[in-house]
């Protein structure tokens, strides 16, 4: 059981070294998917009827290529994009489904049927927790309850200091709370997009 303690003792039971470890070892597992889900992203955009969403995506794309950390405005400029065709919950094939998946440390070996179901109330699971947190404020959380919530929302908070950590909170949850339910894809998206790029995550 020793020999292999990330596959057999749960968190509680790691060493602090062992939890920085591991962590960054799932983050490099999720982030393999990053690239797939970005040339995704630029695939579609002859797709969008909108010829200012086009140029925005193609912007935010472009962006993120060059290593530049996204501004609030640029992801919820394209809220409209993902609530319907081509880049809607229910639009989204099942590639993009199964990267988006092990972006979010989920397995994706399963039907696009349940991919889809999965990916919706995980993200909507998420939603929630983002009211909840911005009602109560992100000035109540402990050190180590911001970089958990960081790390679950895409970010590699391990590396990061806390104030960064805080203030990259902040933005999601000011994207989340933009948010209605019909334009949750979004937030899933975000996962890559507001965390690719952030201070401290190029490891």
């Amino acid at each position: 059981m020793y020999l292999f303690p990330r596959q057999l003792l749960i968190k509680h039971f790691w060493t602090p070294k062992q939890q920085t470890d591991f962590l960054d070892i799932y983050h490099t597992l999720r982030k393999q998917s990053h690239p797939e889900i970005l040339c995704y992203l630029e695939k579609i955009i002859p797709l969008i009827s909108d010829v200012g969403l086009q140029w925005h995506m193609t912007e935010l794309c472009t962006k993120i290529q060059r290593g530049t950390h996204p501004a609030i405005h640029d992801i919820l400029a394209l809220r409209e994009c993902f609530s319907n065709h081509p880049l809607g919950m229910n639009q989204l094939p099942g590639f993009q489904m199964k990267a988006l998946s092990r972006a979010m440390l989920l397995t994706p070996y399963l039907p696009s049927l349940l991919l889809r179901h999965r990916l919706k109330a995980h993200t909507t699971v998420i939603h929630q927790l983002d009211k909840a947190l911005a009602k109560l404020g992100i000035a109540q959380l402990t050190a180590q309850e911001v970089k958990s919530a960081c790390y679950l929302r895409g970010l590699n908070s391990t590396h990061i200091a806390e104030e960064r950590c805080r203030t990259w909170l902040g933005e999601w949850l000011q994207i989340s709370c933009s948010l209605k339910e019909a334009e949750l894809s979004l937030l899933l998206h975000n996962v890559v997009l507001l965390s690719t790029n952030y201070i401290g995550t190029r490891r």
